[in-house]
């Protein structure tokens, strides 16, 4: 019996950057954590320490530091392309990369009623995500993807959402409801192959903030029977208003909103006093793709699972 070694990668995770544009009297800021990953045929690194294939990982650091003065941050997806065509166009023998970048939002204070030039206030919790995947000997010929995204964006709607109808068993105690507290915190990503994502001009940052508004609106519009309706409503949505997306991915905990007893304080509590559980909590996942989509290839082959 043989032991062989599987699947490989390398690379330098979390690296925070941060890029000021200083060009005027207003700057401008982006603010990011970088991971990169080497693919190829690396095995002798790890079968008998021959470094010599080896692009060392302070120096796909360096790099991404570089490329943010010499290339700019547009967009995280752009950024991310730059760097995953960097490795593989011009480091042998890398034949494949995978870059992971989370976006830490920051908003221009206001002093006296003006927007501040070159002060800022920190957002969130949400941070936008993306991660590019070049690959040069691509299946299927899509040499690179982009799945751009957000998570920990939280919501809550106070009414518009019930719970009833489900399967019940000897140990089930949850009484149904046709009024109830929704929250989450979304985890969704939209995977672009193809065209859209080899093409320069494509506006990423404009993508980003429509369809997380379309989610928002799916969120809070449909009188929801479960959290996996609301899933479904918010990826086809989004799909169909963006023709380029070809798979959407969505995780939502469910931030469960129990209404507390205060009828043993001689307290009427029509739904407007609530003991939010952080755990345990419903976890509910859905994918949603195009029946003529492009092959998904190692799209979605995670590095320190940032995005």
């Amino acid at each position: 019996m043989a032991i062989i070694l599987g699947d490989n990668q390398y690379g330098k995770a979390e690296s925070h950057l941060v890029r000021v544009v200083r060009d005027g009297p207003r700057h401008e800021i982006r603010d990011l954590t970088v991971t990169t990953a080497l693919r190829g045929p690396f095995e002798a690194a790890y079968l008998e320490g021959d470094q010599s294939a080896v692009l060392p990982t302070d120096t796909q650091k360096n790099t991404a530091f570089a490329f943010a003065k010499s290339h700019g941050v547009q967009s995280v997806e752009g950024f991310g392309l730059d760097l995953a065509r960097h490795f593989v166009d011009d480091v042998d023998p890398v034949v494949s990369a995978r870059i992971e970048i989370e976006e830490h939002a920051w908003a221009r204070a206001v002093v006296d009623g003006a927007e501040h030039d070159h002060t800022w206030l920190r957002t969130g919790p949400e941070v936008r995500t993306a991660a590019v995947t070049v690959d040069a000997a691509a299946p299927g010929g899509v040499r690179e993807h982009v799945v751009a995204g957000v998570k920990e964006l939280v919501l809550l709607k106070s009414t518009g959402s019930e719970f009833a109808g489900f399967l019940t068993d000897e140990f089930t105690t949850l009484p149904e409801t046709h009024d109830r507290v929704m929250a989450t915190a979304l985890d969704a990503k939209w995977r672009v192959s193809g065209d859209a994502a080899a093409d320069a001009s494509f506006d990423w940052d404009a993508l980003h903030a429509s369809v997380t508004a379309i989610m928002v609106r799916e969120f809070a519009t449909l009188q929801s029977l479960a959290l996996q309706q609301t899933l479904w409503h918010m990826g086809r949505a989004a799909m169909e208003a963006h023709p380029d997306i070809a798979e959407v991915r969505l995780k939502a905990p469910n931030k469960h909103h129990f209404a507390y007893d205060l009828e043993r304080f001689g307290l009427e509590n029509d739904n407007e006093v609530f003991w939010a559980a952080d755990r345990p909590y419903g976890l509910i996942e859905a994918t949603l793709h195009r029946d003529d989509a492009l092959p998904a290839g190692d799209a979605w082959r995670a590095s320190a699972g940032l995005a």
